[in-house]
């Protein structure tokens, strides 16, 4: 897989202490991106999966402190980062079901949900998704984990039962949960 870098101590992308993993590769471009560098998707640096976990696992264990995980981009949704982006956010939510997983994506939730399999597997996983590309117009930066206003925070509850319950401010979407 191809990833744009790991930040083992992030206090920006998350809430507390957060290891954050960024994907490489982005189909959007969005005008005035942050990370422009992590548009190509032959860029960043090829890593396999074990060296890939035993990082992440060192970093979400370091000194004792409890980290939460976070995936941004480039885009962790798209046609060729989603199967890597689940594999991770799977590994993460098995192995550390205490931690909040926080995933920033350019598609919108309604987006992901029409599109389906696998893109949709990250409702299994993400506890927190940002969704929506990044409007430079609507640029804000008072915004809590958002640059612009378009972006939502959305909330996913994971229950028992198999399903999950997003919470979008005041309007909830009721999605099954995919094991």
């Amino acid at each position: 897989m191809r990833i744009a870098g790991l930040m083992k101590n992030d206090m920006i992308d998350g809430e507390g202490f957060c290891v954050s993993l960024w994907m490489q590769g982005c189909p959007h471009h969005c005008k005035g991106c942050q990370n422009p560098e992590t548009w190509d998707f032959n860029g960043g640096t090829e890593i396999g999966f074990i060296p890939l976990w035993n990082e992440i696992d060192n970093a979400l264990n370091a000194n004792g402190v409890k980290r939460n995980f976070s995936i941004l981009g480039g885009e962790p949704l798209c046609p060729e980062n989603i199967l890597n982006t689940n594999a991770v956010g799977l590994y993460v939510k098995n192995n550390y079901p205490d931690r909040k997983i926080f995933l920033w994506t350019g598609y919108t939730i309604e987006e992901i949900l029409e599109i389906g399999e696998p893109c949709n597997y990250c409702l299994a996983w993400a506890d927190v998704i940002i969704d929506g590309r990044y409007i430079e117009e609507q640029r804000d930066i008072t915004l809590k984990l958002r640059g612009s206003k378009n972006q939502r925070i959305i909330k996913i509850d994971h229950y028992d039962n198999g399903d999950n319950i997003l919470m979008d401010g005041g309007n909830v979407i009721y999605v099954k949960r995919f094991n």
